[in-house]
């Protein structure tokens, strides 16, 4: 086959049809749907950053015209992540895993040869197909199986993470050029991007956490959500995606388009679909919390129907105890101030407790507390609860002044110390 357009319409078609086949011998599920978008979605990212590696170490390098975005055709890649992800996640979800890649890995070493001349190797070629099955092939297997399987919820919401960081904000930012911009205009962006992205990724985090599952529609949380930034706005994760885009529009016009499609997806069509799947499964629930919170302009205060919650917190620590009035005076909303003397447990550090099962200790404690009083507050303890930095607030608290303490208690709640 020496024809480029050949070579490259059976690049496609052939993964595309293996698919159609494959989901014509076993429908899929709703889990299965979710598992093959993750798949392809996750190796579409990883094998464009792969091929751009692969252009300027010379691993291979690609002689095509039109439909080429960074000197990679799409089709190709297309098929590619097709190949790597749809196809292996749902035909090989009962293989092995070693298996699975095996023949993936066989199928990929074969194609590329037979490539030519549109896709020209390097002698060190076998070194690019190494980076992309470590970085694109394997973690796009396993996304696949915890998603099939409801296994590993925090590795998958982290790879969800990364997918979307990656789709929505990593690529857009290279392929546009923005990043070229005078170092203050991005540092400036940047900081101003903090603020819808923190809004983001904590409604990601309260989906896992509160819910158990993910912002993935066909892998959605078990339980109705309506703590963390649910408390405030009804669509946090599609607000975010919005404003972030509008963020960057004055570095660049398409951004805009992106924020206009992201806002018409969101208040209609997800919107519509979201709307009656909520409302079939959590009834009433549903109807209380859609009628006082909106899905695009959040409230000032917590929406009042959020799982109750207590907060220990020592009177008798020096340090601690100011806190009782701080939260008092800013009249927290479903959350009641309790001394951690009354505790039967012999407590160590402030002591967050939900209705829900939610449970927190000191910083932790703390950023959970913010977001029963304002959204401004809210937005402090979004950020604390991000990873690594409750580590590190709460390591400084602790240098500090503030380290845990075990308090004995009576019955009655009376000092004993």
């Amino acid at each position: 086959m020496n024809d480029p357009a050949l070579i490259r319409g059976l690049g496609l078609l052939i993964p595309v049809a293996g698919l159609m086949v494959a989901l014509a011998v076993r429908r899929p599920g709703e889990r299965d749907i979710a598992a093959v978008i993750l798949a392809t979605a996750w190796n579409l990212l990883a094998l464009a950053v792969v091929n751009g590696l692969a252009l300027s170490l010379g691993w291979w390098t690609f002689a095509a015209e039109g439909a080429v975005v960074a000197g990679v055709p799409v089709d190709l890649l297309l098929g590619w992540a097709i190949l790597w992800g749809a196809i292996p996640a749902h035909v090989g979800v009962n293989l092995p895993l070693a298996l699975t890649a095996a023949v993936a890995i066989w199928l990929d070493l074969g194609f590329m040869p037979l490539a030519a001349p549109v896709v020209r190797l390097g002698p060190d070629w076998l070194y690019g197909e190494a980076v992309a099955v470590v970085f694109s092939l394997v973690p796009g297997l396993l996304l696949a199986r915890w998603t099939t399987r409801d296994e590993r919820l925090v590795p998958r919401v982290l790879l969800q993470v990364g997918l979307a960081g990656g789709l929505m904000v990593a690529l857009p930012v290279l392929l546009t050029g923005v990043w070229q911009r005078p170092a203050w205009m991005l540092g400036l962006t940047v900081q101003v991007f903090a603020v819808p992205a923190l809004m983001g990724l904590a409604a990601v985090r309260e989906f896992a956490v509160t819910g158990l599952g993910t912002p993935l529609p066909y892998d959605p949380p078990k339980r109705l959500v309506t703590s963390g930034p649910y408390g405030y706005v009804a669509n946090p994760m599609q607000l975010s995606i919005t404003l972030g885009m509008l963020v960057f529009a004055p570095l660049d016009l398409r951004f805009f388009g992106a924020a206009v499609t992201a806002f018409a997806y969101g208040a209609g069509l997800a919107s519509w679909h979201e709307g009656q799947k909520l409302s079939a499964k959590y009834g009433t629930a549903w109807a209380a919390y859609r009628r006082d919170v909106r899905p695009w302009i959040p409230r000032l205060r917590p929406y009042h129907g959020i799982s109750p919650a207590e907060v220990y917190i020592s009177h008798t620590c020096g340090q601690c105890h100011p806190l009782v009035g701080w939260i008092g005076k800013r009249r927290p909303v479903a959350l009641t101030v309790l001394p951690a003397e009354c505790h039967a447990a012999g407590l160590r550090r402030m002591t967050y407790v939900r209705a829900d099962g939610v449970r927190a200790e000191g910083v932790a404690a703390f950023a959970h507390v913010t977001q029963h009083l304002h959204l401004g507050w809210a937005l402090v303890g979004w950020a604390l609860s991000m990873p690594g930095v409750t580590w590190f607030a709460q390591l400084g608290v602790d240098a500090f002044g503030s380290p845990p303490r075990i308090i004995p208690v009576s019955p009655d709640g009376r000092d004993m110390s």
